[in-house]
């Protein structure tokens, strides 16, 4: 190739790359959810397109392609086995808005019903939960979906492959679902590999499925979900991991909360499940899931699972009503917290009314930057007389939340902006006194462990420690 051929194969690629950077820019104003957003990748497109495009190819879409239909599919499929349940599950439907005002409005998100007459029991720290998981897979005899972002090959998944693998080969049907982002190296390790061999139908969520998702990495299936024959189910923080049971060097002890169900809502926890296998597997699940309706408690729940692939955003909506909806109490544990500006607003609205607004974050955040956004949202936060504590007990992982005496929620979703648009989560939300008293009790005790925030804890600060929080504030949409 000569000079000049070779001048001209230069020109015309560059042409190609502005061209696409162009036409980026331009999907990036009609797409991006956010006006700061869609501006921030337009003029980076448009002025250094050599570093903007391949990062707006992997991490600039908040827009799951290709998910939406199979959901459609699935959601479809549920009103029909809803319909051949009605009469057993219409004594435990809520009546809306009559029950619970806050609950009609998340129905019309949700798009599953809330219902009465189930149990939950509240699963503080890794010990209890992977005891009662563990001891709830020991009683399958038809099947188990079981769905984690992420899956370590070490003691404790060698534990779960034990039970998994005894059951698949007894004839119970297995079914296991993992992140291949969070659990990146999973399907290379020898607990795959056995699981696989004995049976357990194992698949990654596959985010990268279809053609304009290829090369994204932005969307994470960060849901914890266990059923075990549609009785139980269990939902929380903890993943599968000696870390989860307080064993890790880094990060010492492990505060977390996980929620054991049982009753008409399970099937909730089942819905989501098989959305998401349908969409990893391309097929549905050949297990009948059926109505565990018979009463075992008198709690309301409701299960929302929220996923980047709808028109709104569930998630950040569903916290934004249950903060607007509080009258005398919100209490809110994230291990993150990069909020957007609604609910900035919505927080410090709720105190100046008079809301006793508290937000419990870890005193020692995951990451550097994630740790400067915390400070810049609470330097925002404190002036309206929201309460922010920084727990001192270990890392807490835990996504809690606490409205007045009347709901608590316990689930997946962070409290920050990749939940609210990214992440495809599932939070229960408990209406029932008993339960939201124990819920008072365990965060009180991590305000125990904790030390409150002050404005002049910030002001002490040193001098750079402002412009830190400012250029955190720039990457809180993608944190």
């Amino acid at each position: 190739m000569n000079l000049q051929m070779y001048s001209e194969v230069i020109a015309a690629v560059a042409v190609l790359f502005y061209l696409t950077a162009i036409l980026s820019a331009v999907e990036a104003i009609m797409r991006v959810r956010t006006a700061q957003g869609a501006i921030a990748w337009a003029i980076s497109l448009l002025t250094v397109p050599y570093i903007a495009l391949p990062c707006y190819w992997i991490f600039g879409r908040t827009k799951f392609e290709g998910y939406l239909e199979q959901k459609q599919e699935i959601e479809r499929q549920t009103r029909q086995l809803l319909q051949r349940t009605h009469n057993a599950l219409d004594d435990y439907l809520l009546d809306y808005p009559n029950d619970l005002p806050l609950y009609n409005s998340l129905y019309n998100l949700s798009r599953t019903p809330a219902t009465r007459g189930n149990h939950v029991e509240l699963l503080i720290n890794g010990q209890a939960t992977f005891d009662s998981i563990l001891g709830g897979l020991e009683t399958a005899r038809r099947y188990i979906l079981i769905e984690f972002y992420i899956i370590r090959d070490d003691d404790l998944g060698a534990r779960f492959t034990r039970i998994l693998s005894q059951k698949a080969q007894s004839g119970v049907k297995v079914f296991l679902l993992y992140d291949e982002i969070g659990s990146r190296n999973f399907h290379r390790t020898r607990m795959c590999k056995q699981l696989r061999q004995t049976g357990v139908r194992v698949a990654a969520f596959n985010t990268t499925q279809g053609h304009r998702n290829r090369f994204q990495l932005n969307f994470r299936n960060h849901r914890k979900i266990v059923v075990v024959d549609g009785e139980q189910a269990w939902v929380g923080g903890h993943n599968i991991g000696d870390e989860y049971l307080g064993l890790s060097k880094r990060h010492g002890f492990w505060r977390d909360t996980h929620l054991r169900l049982r009753g008409p809502a399970v099937l909730g926890t089942e819905l989501a499940f098989a959305t998401d296998w349908r969409w990893a597997t391309r097929s549905p699940l050949d297990i009948q899931l059926r109505l565990e309706s018979r009463p075992c408690g008198d709690a309301n729940v409701l299960v929302f699972a929220s996923d980047p692939a709808s028109t709104m955003e569930e998630a950040g909506l569903m916290f934004h009503q249950v903060i607007v909806e509080a009258r005398h109490r919100i209490w809110i544990a994230s291990p993150y917290f990069v909020p957007d500006r609604g609910i900035i607003s919505a927080l410090q609205l709720a105190a100046l009314r008079g809301v006793d607004v508290r937000l419990i974050i870890p005193d020692q955040p995951d990451g550097p930057v994630v740790g400067m956004a915390n400070w810049a949202f609470t330097r925002e936060l404190l002036p309206a007389g929201v309460k922010v504590y920084r727990y001192q007990g270990g890392f807490m992982h835990q996504k809690v939340l606490l409205m007045d005496n009347t709901v608590a929620g316990v689930g997946t979703a962070n409290f920050d902006n990749r939940s609210f648009r990214l992440n495809f989560e599932i939070t229960l939300l408990v209406h029932n006194a008993e339960f939201c008293d124990q819920v008072q009790t365990m965060l009180e005790e991590d305000i125990n462990h904790s030390r409150r925030v002050t404005p002049q804890e910030i002001a002490d600060k040193p001098p750079w420690f402002p412009l830190g929080m400012g250029i955190a504030r720039l990457f809180a949409p993608i944190l």
